[in-house]
């Protein structure tokens, strides 16, 4: 299974069309060799940019999904195309979305933990209603997002409901940068499930994101990994590994909470 996490850059002199058109432009690049295509959190409007959510939000069957859909048709791949800020009946969310290999849409998940810190998320959006795992050809896949990393209890959600992979798409700055790393390992180790995550990179309304996109097995080893210039991280990896060391080493099995 061919893996292609595109670290996007945000740039604030972009308008949400201008970076639609440069990201989709890496998504036909990437598609080249991958079986699966990530994008970032918010990346269209920009995380920070919070004067923007309530002007640049798209219903589930806008354009803005409608687009990426099509790429997946038309390339053949799946593509968790990060997420959007979601209209719906008045509500606001942060939704991401990922489609297979015919453009169906596989599944959207709503984002649970909302931050607050430095953040106006948590004052502008709805938070979603919990853990979301979807069937794929690769297995079962968990969908989240971003400060949902610090929660172990949504993974493990997941993993009662059969989840083999994360797939974690973020806009986590550069100043809580180890924090970002540790739990990208962790989470993958304590679940023994592969993760793989999307980050951006860039300063955006004074942030600075910390990139460094990841793809870590289920012993919690990094298989590929990038710094915090725009890239695209490339992995191979195989999704039998998981029940191959949950079988050898069978820590899940021993849980007895």
């Amino acid at each position: 299974m061919k893996i292609a996490s595109i670290q996007l850059e945000i740039k604030d002199q972009e308008s949400k069309a201008q970076r639609i058109e440069r990201a989709a432009a890496l998504v036909d690049r990437a598609a080249q060799d991958a079986d699966l295509i990530l994008l970032p959190e918010i990346w269209a409007t920009g995380y920070f940019s919070f004067d923007k959510y309530v002007e640049e939000a798209e219903p589930i069957d806008g354009p803005f999904v409608q687009l990426f859909a099509d790429k997946a048709k038309r390339h053949g791949v799946y593509l968790f195309a990060g997420s959007f800020v979601e209209v719906k009946d008045g509500k606001y969310y942060n939704t991401s979305i990922m489609f297979d290999r015919q453009g169906g849409l596989v599944g959207t998940y709503q984002k649970t933990h909302l931050f607050r810190y430095g953040s106006r998320e948590g004052e502008l959006l709805t938070r979603g209603e919990g853990a979301k795992v979807f069937d794929t050809e690769f297995g079962k896949v968990g969908l989240t997002t971003c400060y949902d990393l610090r929660f172990p209890e949504l993974y493990r959600q997941q993993v009662d409901q059969g989840a083999e992979i994360f797939l974690v798409t973020s806009a986590w700055p550069h100043q809580r940068l180890e924090h970002w790393k540790l739990f990208n390992a962790t989470r993958a180790l304590e679940n023994q499930c592969y993760l793989v995550s999307c980050n951006c990179v860039g300063t955006t309304r004074g942030v600075l994101l910390g990139g460094h996109s990841s793809v870590v097995d289920p012993w919690g080893i990094m298989v590929a990994t990038s710094g915090e210039q725009e890239t695209i991280v490339k992995a191979d990896i195989d999704p039998a590994e998981v029940a191959r060391i949950r079988d050898v080493f069978p820590s899940l099995k021993h849980r007895v909470l």
